[in-house]
């Protein structure tokens, strides 16, 4: 396993990580046995970085982990967030907190969940937009004062708020979506990261999934997978898309791998500060997912993927318009 820095100050990690949170929500074909073989085929390959969050399932995620890593917490660099809100009783009712008191009540709930001592870094999932990330983040601080968490870190976090927030306490990771489709980070997150020795750790580096080449029409996903409502994936947004996708498992089938390790390949060559955390379920996958350390791509092969993926090929916003809202764009309190 090859290992980066996360951060100019952070820890090392294994420069892929592995995202929990299909295993237990959001996407169909859960298998809570296989899931738990994955998060154990991973701490057996050299993976160490583990990302969950409180939101997901609600609760469940964070469970699961927890049972994964149990007697194996030595081996694990253990991530999880706080800040949108899910009642278990009623998923669908969503919203967000980055109140000082609430972020010391959840930190409380997943310490418990996942059955450790001490949480390896802890994100603020989203910027709450009326309280202002210096009081937040003072929460996180306070956190880590008390030996419960390590480092901290922001989630989909604008350039101005990351610069408040790491005037309070350093933040260790930016955590954002970023991949050959969703380039929104390259407008100044990335920038700003780098001026302040931050680690960027992109979520959905395969495009939850698209990149894969595997999904070729909507009706591949179940009734109950909530890419359904998602543009990118409805009507003429799928189909250029597609179209792109394409054009990506052409040039790695020339390349000798996978679409889905060319595209990490992609991201994993943007900089030594990005640790991508792509997400599955399989061990078969995961197993595919880390090959991708092994593709070392040209400038020119390089300079191909950008020509079919430039920063606004992609059709469609990467949310549903309610989501997209919760983005923090640097003009909260």
């Amino acid at each position: 396993m090859q290992f980066r820095q996360l951060g100019r100050n952070g820890p090392s990690v294994s420069a892929l990580g592995l995202g929990c949170m299909g295993m237990s929500d959001f996407y169909a074909g859960r298998d809570e046995q296989e899931s738990l073989a994955t998060i154990a085929h991973a701490l057996d390959r050299g993976i160490t970085l583990l990302d969950t969050a409180d939101m997901y399932g609600p609760h469940s995620n964070e469970l699961l982990v927890g049972r994964a890593i149990k007697g194996r917490r030595e081996q694990v660099f253990l991530a999880t967030k706080f800040g949108i809100l899910r009642d278990p009783d009623d998923p669908s009712v969503r919203g967000i907190s980055g109140r000082p008191e609430y972020v010391r009540r959840s930190v409380e709930g997943s310490l418990r969940r996942l059955g450790v001592e001490t949480i390896d870094l802890y994100y603020q999932h989203r910027v709450d937009p009326t309280v202002p990330i210096e009081e937040t983040v003072g929460a996180m601080a306070e956190l880590v004062s008390a030996g419960k968490v390590r480092y901290i870190g922001l989630s989909e976090a604008a350039p101005a708020t990351i610069r408040r927030a790491h005037k309070v306490h350093p933040i260790t990771a930016l955590q954002s979506e970023y991949s050959l489709w969703s380039r929104e980070p390259e407008d100044g997150a990335l920038a700003t990261c780098r001026e302040l020795g931050i680690g960027f750790v992109p979520y959905s580096p395969l495009g939850r999934g698209f990149l894969t080449g595997t999904i070729r029409t909507p009706e591949d996903f179940a009734a109950d997978d909530y890419r359904r409502s998602s543009p990118r994936f409805q009507g003429g947004n799928f189909a250029k898309n597609l179209a792109l996708v394409d054009e990506v498992r052409d040039l790695a089938a020339e390349l000798h791998c996978s679409p889905a390790q060319l595209a990490l390949a992609w991201v994993l060559a943007q900089g030594e500060d990005i640790v991508p955390i792509p997400g599955t379920k399989r061990r078969q996958y995961l197993d595919e997912n880390i090959g991708a350390l092994d593709v070392s791509l040209s400038t020119a092969q390089l300079a191909a993927l950008e020509q079919i993926f430039s920063p606004n090929a992609a059709a469609g916003e990467r949310y549903p318009a309610q989501s997209m809202g919760s983005i923090d764009r640097g003009a909260g309190a």
